[in-house]
């Protein structure tokens, strides 16, 4: 008995084995695939949408940040940008950590 499952599994295994080169690489491929269209391709979308945005930005636009502070941009730099929290109360941020705008 355990003579004939072995030379079974020695005559499947040979045979399998010259075609089984590519075929082995074919579940890999695909989780590539479903990964690049559910994971990869919308957070490089997000992201260009978040520069996009940071690009557009101008003097008096209403924004957030990413820690949740509510404010109206009063000066922009190449870098940073100045917003007005509270009457006479301004804050200095990088331009990164502008979460989106607020309407």
């Amino acid at each position: 008995m355990i003579n004939t499952a072995y030379a079974m599994g020695q005559l499947g295994g040979s045979g399998g084995a010259a075609g089984g080169g590519f075929g082995a690489f074919v579940p890999i491929i695909l989780m590539f695939v479903i990964f690049y269209f559910l994971l990869i391709r919308p957070q490089q979308k997000k992201a260009k949408e978040h520069q996009e945005m940071i690009t557009g930005l101008k003097k008096g636009d209403k924004v957030i940040t990413s820690g949740g502070i509510h404010g109206q941009i009063t000066s922009l730099d190449e870098t940073t940008v100045t917003i007005e929290i509270a009457e006479k109360v301004r804050i200095k941020v990088t331009r990164g950590t502008l979460a989106g705008l607020n309407k």
